[in-house]
């Protein structure tokens, strides 16, 4: 059989994404819609558009004359902008989220509120305000504990915590009014301490079905220091957990996905068919919800499509179809450990149009092409995380090592984190979570 699919992005994310249709025994003929050419992805699409991906009309004319029989958007600013609404009224069916229901990622604000009105267990302490009626009154409820969030897609970059992004009150109140100003809303939170994970499930707006769980690094440089990013890297164990997670962590928070799918299609009356990712936290008043996302995380993506062993295509079909409940979903129990080649500067001010040479990678590791555009003479810089180098092993210490072995490879005015799965930083999350669990 012949499947034609359409995958719009061009990031890492995007290349292990058609990595896994070509994996697939259905031959698959793709085509891409990127912002710039990924230099692997370009080699294995029959066809490849550079343009906006949040145009819907230039979308629309590549897709009705392609006329595959599903779609695929990556990144999250095309679902917001409505790209799987266009598509399905071209009679175009994705395995990504409409719009109404993608306010699970684009409002922060909308999925808090989800959580409250249905009663589903995970939300912190909370307030969305619209203006600044009552704001100094919440910072005073929440003491020196504090998170403020922006009300939209940033990227990664719209949540600030106290402690580790604002120092003290003054700067919380400023960064709300900020976020107030420029887009009429934000939501105030109690800081939850604990271990961050995320658990990415297949949703066809009914069933869900759970990937491995992955530990990602938001923060630029080793030992957790510095600003946020879009992701650093992440990491992820040979038996689908993280070491410092019980398996009653996993089942709450898949519960929490599960009940968010069928609140979602109670409130809008639209199936969200796609990648539901929450980002979760173990605290010692169990495991609460950081955010969602409505697409597959990057990096974590790179973590666990490599060792899906089901067919990819099967998958997307059964999530369009509403039949994920009818089909088995197999993935390899392997280690991975993810590690990002970003620019310098990177996240504040990165360099950008600079070129990088990426040399022989070992064997052993995948690599996969973020923000970087291919032009006649070489590979060069966009500004954003550049090279995601994974190790997969039967361990995590051997996928680190391997994932480290590669990220030497990219010559240019770049860094990474060494940190990311070392044994070392595994072993301060461990520690935390049995000082906390007490």
């Amino acid at each position: 059989m012949s499947k034609k699919v359409l995958l719009i992005g061009n990031g890492a994310r995007e290349h292990a994404i058609s990595e896994a249709l070509m994996r697939s025994p259905q031959h698959v003929e793709l085509t891409v819609i990127g912002s710039a050419l990924n230099p692997k992805i370009s080699d294995v699409a029959a066809r490849y558009e550079v343009g906006s991906v949040t145009d819907l009309e230039f979308i629309q004319g590549i897709a009705n004359d392609v006329r595959p029989d599903f779609a695929i958007v990556g990144p999250e600013a095309p679902i917001a902008a409505g790209v799987v609404d266009m598509l399905l009224e071209n009679e175009i069916p994705s395995c990504s989220p409409m719009k109404t229901v993608a306010r699970l990622e684009s409002s922060k604000s909308f999925t808090r509120d989800l959580l409250a009105k249905y009663s589903i267990y995970g939300n912190p302490k909370f307030k969305v305000f619209f203006d600044e009626k009552g704001l100094e009154e919440m910072f005073d409820e929440l003491g020196d504990d504090f998170v403020v969030k922006a009300d939209g897609l940033k990227g990664g970059k719209g949540v600030k915590v106290s402690g580790d992004h604002l120092n003290g009150r003054e700067e919380g109140l400023a960064y709300a009014r900020e976020c107030l100003a420029e887009g009429g809303r934000v939501i105030l939170e109690e800081k939850l301490v604990g271990e961050e994970f995320s658990l990415m499930s297949f949703c066809d707006g009914v069933n869900t079905v759970e990937m491995p769980c992955v530990q990602d690094h938001k923060r630029a440089y080793d030992g957790d220091k510095g600003p946020n990013t879009g992701g650093m890297g992440s990491y992820g164990g040979a038996n689908h957990m993280l070491p410092f997670l019980t398996m009653s962590d996993i089942v709450a928070a898949r519960e929490i996905t599960r009940k968010v799918a069928g609140a979602l299609r109670e409130e809008t009356g639209t199936k969200f068919v796609g990648i539901m990712y929450g980002g979760f936290i173990v605290t010692a008043r169990g495991v609460k919800l950081i955010e969602y996302n409505a697409r597959f995380g990057d990096p974590e993506a790179m973590n666990v499509l490599p060792l899906l062993k089901s067919d990819f295509v099967d998958i997307c079909e059964s999530m369009i179809h509403g039949t994920l409940d009818q089909i088995e979903i197999e993935f390899e129990e392997k280690a991975t450990v993810c590690k990002y080649v970003v620019p310098d500067g990177y996240p504040d001010n990165p360099c950008k149009g600079d070129k990088i040479e990426v040399g022989s990678v070992p064997d052993g590791v995948r690599a996969y092409y973020a923000s970087v555009d291919q032009k006649d003479d070489g590979l060069y810089l966009s500004g954003s995380r550049a090279v995601a180098f994974v190790g997969i092993a039967e361990s995590l210490e051997e996928a680190e090592r391997l994932a480290q072995s590669a990220v030497g490879s990219v010559s240019g005015p770049v860094f990474y984190r060494r940190d990311i799965g070392t044994a070392e930083l595994v072993q301060k999350r461990i520690d935390h979570m049995k000082e906390l669990r007490g």
